[in-house]
């Protein structure tokens, strides 16, 4: 592996920029300054500590993908791993001369300089012969040193009036790929890549904080994975001849998607931020604000509300902080209209004279208008969670129904694993707007199933993810 771009480097363009995202998700947050009481304890995705450091404070030295594909030929793995190096910045104030002092801020016309850590930008890049990933595979470690920076700061008239200090500490790690082939009606294998740091550095005392871990840390750390010939495999929606073995994928710390542009499956994204296969964003962004718990346009307005001095102070924070602040006050009427909102997949009827097309289930007793889309207040609304019932496993299932649990490979909440193999009643059954069917369900034995029932609170599952007992 090498820090210079590779010639499969142009595959990763598109999946880059959801990359960049995952990169600088909740890099500094509104209202985007130093002060702020929620930019004072940051980077909590894909952060991976000094092993001697991480175990006493609940926080993990490696990330491990596991993942399916069918490499064609000589084929061979782009590997794209990327993090932030973050080095630490304190401001000084020229004295005269060759001196300089710390100083808790420094004030210029625009902007107000402060302490504060930055991240710069690391990249590792490889390619490799799928061949040689078999048996004991790749290994491959790598080392970022120590270093210290300084940059002059200078007023309005060009006068020298203090310095920036950055500190960057040691970082050792390894990346590991290894490739094994699986029996089956098809060739495939699974890859295994793990990144983990292996930092010698251990804490003078164990009270260390985070703020000591954080310098020596690979933070926002994610992989990128590229075939030359050939293609992964959906973790979410593999065929069905690779169900069972992507059951068994183990990934820790992550999770590997399809990346790139719909319809392509040589690219994945292997992120600390849960994705959907196919990741984009959206076409209405007019830019990077790093606070994805925010609306962008409620953002935005926001952003361009702060105070001269609030902006100021922002400005002083971080170059990317300035950036948003920038981006709000000069973003036209028009952009910002289109942050208000978009309507995405609407059902497309090519030639308007056709009838819609209609999903029949058991109970339908009314269909679409052919003419009248579901958004229109027109529609009629046939949706009946009290009658409807849908076929699972050739069983009609609806209010009343017993069924078993048994939560797919898409869930994303802890609390499936409490459920994992329990009975449920089905208490409605709902369609979304995309046709797709939901089954509210309580448990049984759940001492506060009434009190649900009542108040409308329930757990919903989908049909492939229960299976029926009986029906009532």
């Amino acid at each position: 592996m090498t820090t210079t771009a590779t010639a499969s480097a142009s595959r990763f363009t598109k999946a880059r920029q959801v990359a960049d995202a995952v990169l600088f998700e909740g890099y500094v947050l509104y209202p985007y300054r130093a002060s702020a009481a929620k930019n004072r304890l940051r980077w909590q995705f894909g952060v991976l500590v000094p092993p001697a450091w991480g175990p006493a404070h609940e926080e993990h030295a490696y990330q491990r993908t596991e993942i399916l594909m069918e490499p064609k030929g000589r084929a061979t793995l782009a590997v794209e791993l990327r993090f932030l190096h973050a080095q630490r910045r304190t401001v000084q104030r020229a004295l005269g001369g060759s001196a300089f002092e710390d100083v808790p801020e420094l004030h210029l016309a625009d902007r107000v300089l402060v302490p504060w850590d930055e991240g710069a930008e690391e990249r590792v890049e490889g390619e490799f012969p799928v061949d040689a990933l078999a048996g004991g595979g790749v290994t491959v470690p790598f080392t970022r040193p120590a270093r210290r920076e300084t940059e002059p700061v200078h007023d309005a008239d060009g006068r020298l009036v203090g310095r920036l200090v950055r500190h960057t500490e040691e970082i050792h790690a390894v990346v590991r790929l290894t490739a094994v082939e699986l029996d089956g009606p098809y060739r495939a294998l699974k890859l295994t890549a793990v990144v983990e740091n292996t930092s010698p550095w251990t804490p003078e005392n164990a009270d260390a904080d985070r703020d000591a871990a954080l310098p020596r840390s690979l933070v926002a750390a994610h992989l990128l994975l590229g075939l030359s010939a050939g293609s992964f495999l959906s973790m979410t929606d593999p065929p069905e001849w690779a169900k069972g073995a992507v059951a068994t994928c183990v990934n820790r710390h992550t999770w590997p998607v399809l990346a790139g542009e719909p319809g392509r499956a040589d690219v994945v994204l292997s992120s600390p931020i849960i994705l959907e296969d196919h990741p984009a964003i959206a076409p209405e962004s007019a830019g990077a604000m790093y606070d994805a718990t925010e609306i962008d346009e409620i953002l935005a307005l926001r952003t361009a509300a702060l105070t001269d001095q609030e902006k100021r102070e922002a400005r002083g924070t971080d170059p990317r902080a300035a950036a948003v602040i920038d981006l709000a006050d000069t973003m036209p009427p028009e952009v910002l209209e289109r942050l208000h909102g978009a309507v995405r997949a609407l059902r497309e009827i090519t030639d308007p004279g056709e009838p819609a097309a209609i999903t029949e289930l058991p109970g339908d007793e009314a269909v679409f208008k052919p003419d009248t889309p579901w958004w229109d207040p027109a529609h009629a609304d046939t949706a009946d969670p009290a009658r409807d019932r849908i076929l699972i496993d050739g069983r009609p299932v609806g209010v009343g129904s017993r069924v078993l649990l048994r939560p797919g490979l898409r869930r994303t909440d802890a609390q499936d694993l409490f459920v994992q193999g329990r009975a449920a009643q089905v208490e409605a059954v709902l369609h979304d707007v995309d046709g797709g069917v939901h089954l509210a369900v309580t448990v049984e034995g759940d001492p506060g199933a009434d009190i649900r029932r009542e108040q409308g609170r329930f757990l919903y599952f989908q049909p492939d993810e229960v299976t029926p007992l009986e029906d009532t």
